[in-house]
């Protein structure tokens, strides 16, 4: 699936009036089948970018077109068929904890199934080799008939990207996938993402924090500060400055947040110094 973004203009819903905008004027173009990671430090906007595109979150202006069709101008029922060829990987993802790891894995392909169907599977799985294989992407297949409050939080991550595999989705929505994973699980995940959506010549957009993990395995990258794009480069020209300007910025602007919360602090701690202590009664 093929994405065009044009001035792209989003708020999160739960905003304050007065704050700015989570994302400002991103343009940008993917060709079906492209594979690319966007970095930035916390806050930039790469989960709100990754919640537009998904349909979930409404853009406040510019234009969104994906498989070149803008989602907001369709009717309910083509907006819901729309959506089913998305797939979005929460940090989170929102797995029934009393439901077991198979069932978890092949509702994956609920979109493309009827509602008879995905009743039957709650109870009776329908292909738990399919299940077992997409596990097996990510060193899980052994948690197969595991209940899900008994896996580990890196578990559950991974159980949440192995439903990517089994997805109808020919656009796959990654949010910080490696978030939970200690090194050696987070290369295994992140490699086998890649690599399954080349093969199936699916689109892929992935936030990560660890840039090392985006350089290695992606072509292309692109860098999100403040709600803007900052650079859209082919991972080769990413360099040490280029990142160094990326995150620097935000740790000066965090700094200067930190030291005018002190400066409001101490000025709030002098006025009420100006206030006459309470005087204590002992009534008898």
């Amino acid at each position: 699936m093929n994405i065009e973004l044009q001035g792209l203009q989003a708020r999160h819903p739960s905003a304050a009036a007065n704050a700015p905008p989570a994302l400002q004027g991103i343009s940008l173009q993917l060709s079906a089948g492209e594979q690319v990671a966007i970095i930035g430090p916390s806050g930039a906007g790469k989960t709100s970018l990754l919640q537009v595109l998904s349909c979930a979150q409404q853009p406040t202006g510019g234009e969104l077109l994906l498989g070149g069709q803008s989602p907001w101008r369709l009717s309910s029922h083509e907006l819901r068929l729309l959506r089913g060829r998305l797939f979005l990987a929460p940090q989170v993802p929102p797995l029934p904890p009393r439901q077991r790891v198979v069932t978890s894995v092949l509702a994956g392909r609920l979109p493309a199934m009827s509602l008879a169907a995905s009743l039957r599977s709650l109870f009776y799985p329908a292909d738990i080799p399919a299940a077992y294989e997409a596990l097996s992407h990510f060193d899980l297949s052994d948690k197969l008939f595991d209940r899900v409050d008994r896996l580990s939080g890196g578990e559950r991550q991974r159980v949440g990207l192995a439903r990517a595999l089994l997805s109808p989705a020919s656009l796959w929505l990654i949010d910080e996938p490696l978030s939970a994973l200690d090194p050696m699980r987070a290369r295994i995940a992140m490699t086998a993402l890649v690599r399954l959506a080349r093969e199936r010549q699916i689109t892929m957009v992935a936030t990560l924090h660890q840039v090392d993990m985006a350089l290695t395995h992606f072509d292309r990258i692109i860098g999100l500060l403040k709600g803007q794009m900052v650079f859209d480069l082919p991972s080769a020209e990413v360099t040490r400055e280029r990142l160094a300007n990326l995150y620097e910025q935000q740790e000066q602007d965090d700094e200067q947040a930190q030291e005018f919360g002190r400066d409001a602090l101490l000025a709030e701690s002098d006025q009420n110094s100006l206030v006459p202590a309470p005087v204590v009664m002992h009534c008898r």
